[in-house]
C-alpha cells in the first residue's frame, strides 16, 4: 500500500507540475519575483504545494537561484533561462526544468540537452546501472559538440526529501547503482559548450534554505521561526522570501544557519561563465521502461 501511495500521488503531483509548465511563458522585461510567486501560487490553486522555491537560474548561473524578497531583476533579450520547479502532495515530489532562450543563440546546445535526456530515460528499466544513464547522456551530449556539467546530478525522490540516493550521474561512471522498478528518480542533464570548463562553484549569495534539525538558541525569533519552517516545511527547502521578509525574521534566519538547524544552498555558476541549459523528468522505474510522469 505504501508503494501504491507513492507512485499514486507521485502521478498527482507530476499532472499538476506538467499543467503549470504549459503555463510558462516569458519575455524581455517581465519580473523574476513575479514568476516565482504566480508559479508557486498555481501549485497550491491546484492542491498542491512548492516542493523547493522555483528556480530561475540565467546564463552562466545554474541552479539554486530564485527571487529575493524585494527582488527586481528581470528577464533580458540576451537570457538563457533554466526554470527548474517541484510539486509535491503530501510530500511525493514530481521535479523537472526546462530553458527558455530569450536570445536565440544557443538552440543546438538546448537541442543536444534534450536529445541526452530523452536518450537517458530510453535506457532506463528495472536493473539499469546509474553509470548506463550518466553514459548515455555524455555520449549524446558530446557527439553534438556539447558537455555535461560533472559535478551536479540527478537523483532519487524520497517523501520531503529532494535529492535522495542513489543519485544519477550525468556521465559515465566505475561506481554505480542498479535501479530497481518502482524507482522514481529524476533525471536532469546541465549541458553547457564544449571549450567550457563544465563544473560549477557556490557563489556568496543565497536564497535557499532547508530544516536539519532544532538546535538550542537564545534568539527567541529564530526557536520561533524554526519550529514554524518544520511544521511547516518538514525537511523541503524554502526560500528566504517565504519566511525571513523582516529585519527580525532575517536576523533569526542567519541564526539558524549559524547554529546548524538550517541548511544553506548557495546560487551555483558555471566557473568558465559559459551558458548553461536544463531539461529534467521525473521518472518511474517499470520492469521494461520508465514513466515520465513530469
Amino acid at each position: 500500500m505504501e508503494t501504491d501511495e507513492r507512485i499514486k500521488k507521485t502521478i498527482e503531483a507530476g499532472k499538476v507540475a506538467k499543467e503549470i509548465r504549459k503555463t510558462i511563458k516569458i519575455k524581455e522585461g517581465d519580473s523574476i519575483l513575479e514568476l516565482c510567486k504566480n508559479l508557486e501560487m498555481k501549485m497550491k490553486e491546484m492542491g498542491c504545494e512548492y516542493a523547493f522555491p522555483v528556480n530561475v537560474s540565467v546564463n552562466e548561473i545554474t541552479a539554486h537561484d530564485t527571487a529575493s524578497v524585494d527582488d527586481e531583476r528581470v528577464f533580458t533579450e540576451k537570457d538563457l533561462v533554466k526554470i527548474d520547479i517541484g510539486v509535491h502532495k503530501d510530500g511525493f515530489i514530481a521535479d523537472g526544468s526546462a530553458t527558455f532562450d530569450l536570445s536565440g543563440e544557443h538552440g543546438k546546445l538546448m537541442d543536444a540537452n534534450i536529445r541526452a535526456l530523452e536518450n537517458a530515460i530510453s535506457v532506463i528499466k528495472d536493473g539499469v546501472f546509474t553509470s548506463e544513464i550518466g553514459k548515455e547522456i555524455e555520449t549524446t551530449l558530446k557527439k553534438y559538440g556539447f558537455k555535461p556539467i560533472d559535478n551536479l546530478t540527478g537523483h532519487a525522490l524520497g517523501r520531503y526529501i529532494i535529492h535522495s540516493n542513489p543519485i544519477i550521474p550525468n556521465f559515465e561512471t566505475k561506481k554505480s547503482v542498479q535501479l530497481k522498478e518502482g524507482d522514481i528518480v529524476a533525471i536532469e542533464p546541465f549541458a553547457t559548450y564544449g571549450n567550457a570548463a563544465g563544473h560549477v562553484s557556490e557563489m556568496d549569495r543565497c536564497e535557499i534554505f532547508s530544516a536539519d534539525s532544532i538546535e538550542p538558541t537564545r534568539n527567541r525569533d529564530a526557536r520561533r521561526l524554526i519550529e514554524k519552517i518544520f511544521s511547516e516545511r518538514k525537511t523541503l527547502p524554502f526560500a528566504e522570501r517565504h519566511y525571513a521578509s523582516s529585519r527580525a525574521e532575517k536576523i533569526a534566519l542567519i541564526e539558524l544557519v549559524r547554529n546548524g538547524s538550517l541548511i544553506a544552498y548557495p546560487v551555483l555558476r558555471e566557473v568558465s561563465k559559459s551558458a548553461v541549459s536544463q531539461f529534467e523528468h521525473t521518472v518511474i522505474v517499470g520492469k521494461d521502461s520508465a514513466e515520465t510522469v513530469f
